[in-house]
């Protein structure tokens, strides 16, 4: 078998390992190492690679910053910040029919802006809002899927720990990244509160309403969640306007809102243990998971697949459009099987060099930057598509009598609203590149 045969082998390989239930980091891993062993012939290479590799993957600087956002994530989870952020939008859109739920939209994008990571914004935000949609009697189904759709806006409001791996990746600027994700985050928050209204004018009773508040009980929850507005433009502002680096800017954040949750009376040395311990263990994960796909795509590049599949691509006379939907569908497919931060990472480094070779009428900067955006929101959608979905079972396990069905099929009309976004955001690459033009 030659080099290019075995780098087009190993990815069924390595699907096979995945549906074995071998970890993700592990089966990149598997496949890597054994990979670099039958293009040698003997484990030289392999364990060669494996004395290197793991020096050169962890001495990235650049990935001191999924930490510190981790970090940041974890004191706002653990300091209520949640809660404030669920009480101001509920003080405004509660009374409206599907209001809650909205007000869990809005609360999940806002608790985004400051922790980066889809799981942990459904987590936190479904222990605060489950228990206010049953209490105004929401269908089970429209309110899990609404907390579900409304996680995925932590991975691409910035700051995003996704966002900071694919620009390691591709080698791009990451605070454009986050520039570029503001508008398709708040055309996603728009988007899924519009969905909302639909659903409850199509099903009347799978929603009821809040009672309205008077304007000052308004606008003093508002004035209880300023903080994290705070430490949105802080961070995200610091970083595009140059006050700081981005791994400076993280840990700004973190501190920021460490002090905000210890000023309040929210963190606790108990907490601030969680906090660091939580971070670590996902730090740990992502780090595996890295290193893992960092030591399968160096076997890639050595069997020179990713280069005959870009060679092949760009001679066959395919539209870049085609190219690109087709690529957007198989995310969208690898979606219902595998993680986001997985499909990253064992994808990009596939099939970025492809996407780098087409012609989209823009600079090679702004088509990585929009190609990234564009998978982005299309990996989003497998956290809360069938059959895995991950967000829906994060939810779904916090309220066991609401059964999957039920959650499914609302989720659809989220995952419609995902799908027509990206049509837009295809369409019109100038809308994600409006900010940085």
């Amino acid at each position: 078998m030659t080099n290019l045969e075995l780098g087009y082998w190993s990815f069924p390989v390595l699907l096979l390992l995945i549906f074995l239930r071998a970890p993700i980091g592990l089966a990149m891993f598997l496949a890597g190492l054994g990979g670099l062993w039958l293009i040698d012939g003997n484990p030289s290479i392999a364990l060669n690679k494996l004395k290197s590799e793991t020096f050169t993957t962890f001495a990235n600087y650049d990935l001191s910053v999924v930490m510190m956002f981790l970090l940041m994530g974890q004191f706002a989870s653990l300091s209520g910040m949640s809660q404030g952020l669920f009480r101001a939008a509920a003080a405004f859109l509660g009374h409206r029919k599907g209001g809650v739920a909205m007000a869990s939209i809005g609360a999940c994008a806002g608790f985004g802006s400051i922790c980066g990571s889809s799981l942990a914004t459904a987590a936190t935000m479904g222990r605060v809002a489950l228990p206010e949609l049953k209490r105004y009697g929401y269908e089970g189904g429209l309110s899990q899927a609404s907390l579900a759709a409304g996680g995925t806006l932590g991975i691409l409001i910035p700051p995003s720990v996704i966002l900071v791996i694919y620009a390691i990746l591709t080698e791009q600027n990451i605070e454009e990244l986050f520039l570029a994700a503001v508008i398709p985050g708040i055309l996603a928050a728009i988007g899924y509160m519009l969905v909302i209204a639909i659903y409850v004018r199509l099903y009347p009773g799978s929603a009821g309403a809040g009672e309205r508040l008077p304007y000052a009980a308004r606008m003093r929850a508002l004035a209880d969640v300023w903080q994290i507005l705070v430490v949105f433009v802080l961070v995200v502002g610091g970083i595009y306007w140059g006050w700081f680096s981005p791994t400076a800017g993280a840990a700004v954040g973190a501190l920021s809102t460490g002090l905000i949750a210890l000023f309040t009376g929210n963190l606790s040395w108990q907490k601030f243990g969680q906090a660091l311990m939580g971070t670590a263990v996902s730090s740990a994960m992502i780090y595996f998971i890295i290193f893992g796909a960092e030591f399968y795509n160096g076997f890639l590049a050595l069997s020179q697949m990713p280069q005959h599949l870009t060679g092949w691509v760009t001679t066959q006379g395919f539209s870049p459009w085609m190219v690109l939907i087709l690529v957007l569908v198989f995310y969208l497919l690898l979606g219902c099987l595998m993680d986001s931060l997985s499909m990253i990472l064992l994808t990009i480094p596939i099939f970025w060099p492809v996407m780098a070779t087409l012609d989209f009428g823009m600079t090679p900067d702004q088509t990585a930057i929009w190609f990234g955006i564009l998978v982005l929101i299309v990996v989003e959608v497998g956290l809360i598509t069938p059959p895995v979905g991950m967000n829906l079972f994060v939810i779904n396990s916090m309220d066991k009598s609401t059964r999957m069905p039920a959650v499914y099929k609302a989720a659809l009309f989220f995952i419609a609203s995902d799908i027509l976004r990206v049509a837009v955001l295809v369409a019109f690459p100038a809308i994600t590149l409006f900010l940085i033009r």
